[in-house]
C-alpha cells in the first residue's frame, strides 16, 4: 500500500510549487474581490485558506499511497459517488438559499456540493473500468458498457439541472476514452454527428431567432444574451457586459490591485467564483492574465508528462482524467468572462472561492503526484 521506493528525485517539485503560486495567487485576488462585501474578506479567504491547508494534508498523505490501491476498490468509489449525487436529487439544501439548481447538501453545519468529489470518484472508477475492458473496448458491446457505466453520473447531475458542471464530466470522460486508444471510427463517427447536431442547432437557432422575443423562454435567453448580450443589459446579458468592460478597461496593466472600479463598486457579479477572472483583467491587466495562463500552461505541461510516463493505463487515465477536468474549466471560465463561451457557472482552478473546489483541486493534484511517484526512470525535472 505505502511506497518502499519513495525517493525525493520522483516528487514533480514544479508541479507541486505551481499549484501552490496559483493557490497563493487566487488567495490574493479573493480578497480584493470581497473587501468591499458587507462581511469583509476575511470569511471568504478564511474558508479558502483552511480548505487549502487540508487539502495540502491529503496531498501528502496522497503521495505516500501508492495508486494502484485505489483499483482495487474502484466499485466502492464509484457507488459513493452516485450515492451523493442521488442524494443531492432527494435532499438539497433549500433552494431559498441556494438557487433552484440542486446541487447542494448540508451534513451537519458542512454544505458543500456533491458532484465536485464525484468529480475524482469518477475520474479513479471510469479510469479502472477502462483500464479493465482496454483489450476489447473497440467491441461495440463493451464500448457500450464502459460509456453507459461513465456517463451514469453525468445523468444525475443532468437531473439537478448542473449543465456546467456535467459539461466537465462529458469533457475529461470523453478525453479518457479517446486516450484509451479506442479505434478511430468511432471517433469520426462521433465527429460527423457533432458536425450534423451543430450545423442543426445553429440553423434552428436563427430561424427561432427570426420571432423570438425575450422573456419567452429562460433558457433559450440565455443562448440569445450569449450571442447578443446588449439586448438584455439588465439581467441575462448583464454578467457578460460587466465582465467585458471590466477586463476591457483594465488594459494592459490594469488599473492596479483593489484599485478595480467594475470590481471595488459591484457591478460585477459573482466577483469572487464565476467571474473572478474579470477582476484579474481589470485590476492587473493583460500582463496579470497572461502570468496566471502561463502558470495553468506549466501546470498542464506537467501533469501531460506524468500521464505519458505512467507507470501503466490506469495511472495514464487517472492523470488525463484530471488534466481534462482543470483544461475545461480553465478554457470555459476564462471564455465566459470574455463573452467567448456561454455563462455556465464554472469556476478557475485555485483561484474562484469555494473550500469543495479547492479540496478537490488539491486532491486531484495529490493523485497526479502520487501516479508521478511511481515513474520508471523518468525524471519530472528535466525538461
Amino acid at each position: 500500500m505505502f511506497k518502499k521506493d519513495n525517493k525525493l528525485k520522483r516528487f514533480d517539485f514544479i508541479l507541486f510549487f505551481t499549484t501552490i503560486i496559483l493557490c497563493v495567487y487566487g488567495f490574493i485576488i479573493i480578497n480584493s474581490a470581497t473587501m468591499s462585501k458587507a462581511s469583509g474578506s476575511e470569511p471568504y479567504l478564511k474558508t479558502q485558506i483552511i480548505a487549502f491547508f487540508l487539502g495540502l494534508a491529503v496531498m501528502f498523505v496522497l503521495v505516500m499511497i501508492d495508486f494502484d490501491i485505489y483499483g482495487s476498490f474502484y466499485l466502492p468509489i464509484y457507488g459513493v459517488s452516485v450515492a451523493l449525487l442521488l442524494y443531492v436529487l432527494i435532499n438539497p439544501v433549500s433552494a431559498s438559499e441556494w438557487g433552484d439548481v440542486r446541487s447542494w447538501i448540508a451534513i451537519g453545519p458542512v454544505v458543500f456540493q456533491p458532484s465536485e468529489l464525484a468529480k475524482f470518484g469518477v475520474i479513479i472508477s471510469v479510469a479502472k473500468f477502462i483500464d479493465i475492458n482496454k483489450d476489447n473496448i473497440d467491441e461495440p458491446g463493451v464500448l457500450i458498457k464502459v460509456l453507459a457505466f461513465a456517463f451514469f453520473p453525468v445523468a444525475l447531475i443532468l437531473l439537478q439541472p448542473d449543465l456546467g458542471t456535467a459539461l466537465v464530466f462529458i469533457f475529461f470522460i470523453a478525453v479518457m476514452i479517446f486516450i484509451s486508444g479506442i479505434n478511430k471510427k468511432y471517433i469520426t463517427i462521433v465527429l460527423i454527428i457533432g458536425l450534423i447536431l451543430l450545423i442543426i442547432g445553429i440553423a434552428t437557432f436563427f430561424y427561432i431567432m427570426q420571432d423570438y422575443t425575450l422573456n419567452e423562454d429562460y433558457r433559450f435567453d440565455r443562448i440569445v444574451t450569449f450571442f447578443y448580450p446588449e439586448l438584455d443589459p439588465e439581467d441575462t446579458g448583464y454578467q457578460v457586459i460587466q465582465s467585458k468592460t471590466a477586463i476591457g478597461s483594465g488594459m494592459l496593466y490594469g488599473r492596479g490591485l483593489y484599485k478595480g472600479v467594475q470590481n471595488q463598486l459591484g457591478y460585477l457579479p459573482t466577483k469572487e467564483t464565476d467571474f473572478i477572472f474579470a477582476v484579474i483583467g481589470e485590476e492587473l491587466g493583460l500582463i496579470g492574465g497572461i502570468v496566471l495562463l502561463c502558470f495553468y500552461g506549466v501546470l498542464l505541461y506537467r501533469l501531460i508528462r506524468i500521464a505519458k510516463h505512467a507507470p501503466n493505463m490506469f495511472g495514464s487515465l487517472i492523470v488525463t482524467g484530471i488534466t481534462g477536468m482543470l483544461l475545461f474549466h480553465i478554457f470555459e471560465n476564462i471564455g465566459m468572462t470574455m463573452g467567448l463561451m456561454p455563462v455556465t457557472g464554472i469556476p478557475l482552478p485555485f483561484i474562484s472561492s469555494g473550500g469543495t473546489f479547492m479540496l478537490v483541486n488539491m486532491v486531484s493534484i495529490g493523485l497526479a503526484l502520487s501516479v508521478g511517484m511511481k515513474r520508471g526512470k523518468f525524471d519530472p525535472n528535466d525538461f
